[in-house]
């Protein structure tokens, strides 16, 4: 099969209906393999899933370096998204953000060295910076564009007040949040502000880092490294109350004869006409079996009575626990 496009924004992005999450195949969830990563990005290449998302911070800089190798001669094929704001020293992140023009300029050059190309599709400010006006990072940006270094401009968790403060002075194209069936905070100011300024929707861990697919595992049964051991919704409680929560999924799926997170994806395609807002999920792996799971949910149709059965089981008020530790809530912009 060969994927679908959607647009994003109104200034001309078009990407493939389903993206990839490259950030698994450097950091996060288990080892690195970069045998089955590269051959993951030629493989979604292959079916069209052309909309790949890194970060700088991602490894940090290995991700980047990775889609650099893997996309050798393939630049032409795809869109690539990546993102600057954190701060990182000798390799490392060490913590805090960083949006200021200058620090915009030297991150953006160096990502291209990584990735091996002249220029970026998707640019995103990776978090909101208090220290720095909104508009001070969008005229960065714009500068950027205007130079053939980047193509168009995003921002990742942004909040109502900066996201318009960002459009009204450079266009904003996408917004990166996670927002999925189990994350649902988007809903009643953010997705209504997208609607209105034509912004297109990009949500990652669409699958609820794992959950939504059914094949799952409390905390500490995952191994040191792997960031689900300190994700607060798989602890304890907050684990069993989720797992009754997903049920609707998983029977749902197997109703369909399909998996669980294709359901997952499925609902959110089907979102993007309930809220007239283009919606580009970009689910993260790094092997070709679960891409290729993911790549199917584009033609799977939910009817309006699955996704309201969905959308009741899931409502916010039935999942337990935040999606970050207190550290990571503090730098979404909400």
């Amino acid at each position: 099969m060969t994927l679908a496009t959607r647009k994003l924004g109104g200034q001309g992005l078009r990407v493939s209906v389903i993206g990839l999450g490259c950030m698994g195949m450097s950091q996060s969830y288990g080892p690195a393999d970069e045998a089955e990563s590269i051959a993951t990005l030629h493989r979604a290449i292959e079916l069209g899933c052309t909309f790949l998302d890194t970060a700088e911070v991602y490894g940090p800089h290995t991700n980047e370096a990775l889609l650099g190798k893997a996309l050798k001669g393939r630049r032409d094929q795809v869109t690539i998204a990546t993102k600057f704001g954190f701060r990182i020293e000798d390799g490392k992140q060490i913590g805090g953000v960083d949006s200021r023009p200058e620090h915009i300029r030297e991150v953006v050059e160096a990502s291209l060295v990584r990735l091996a190309t002249d220029h970026i599709d998707l640019l995103y400010q990776h978090r909101v910076d208090p220290g720095v006006p909104m508009e001070d990072v969008a005229g960065a940006v714009g500068k950027l564009v205007a130079e053939g270094k980047v193509r168009f401009f995003g921002l990742s968790e942004a909040g109502s007040a900066n996201i318009r403060r960002a459009h009204a002075a450079f266009p904003v194209s996408a917004l990166q949040s996670e927002y999925s069936l189990w994350e649902r905070n988007l809903e009643p100011e953010i997705i209504p502000l997208l609607k209105e300024l034509g912004i297109g929707l990009v949500p990652f861990s669409p699958l609820g880092r794992g959950f939504l697919t059914g094949d799952v595992k409390r905390a500490e049964d995952y191994p040191e490294g792997d960031y689900r051991r300190n994700d607060p919704r798989y602890q304890g409680r907050n684990y069993d109350a989720n797992v009754e929560a997903a049920g609707t999924v998983r029977d749902i799926a197997a109703a369909r004869g399909v998996k669980p997170g294709q359901i997952a994806l499925a609902w959110l395609l089907g979102k993007s006409g309930d809220f007239a807002v283009d919606i580009v999920p970009i689910p993260g792996t790094k092997r070709r079996k679960y891409l290729e799971e993911n790549i199917a949910a584009a033609s799977l149709r939910l009817d309006a009575a699955e996704m309201a059965a969905l959308d009741e089981a899931l409502a916010p008020g039935k999942i337990a626990g935040p999606r970050y530790g207190e550290r990571g809530m503090a730098m979404v912009d909400r």
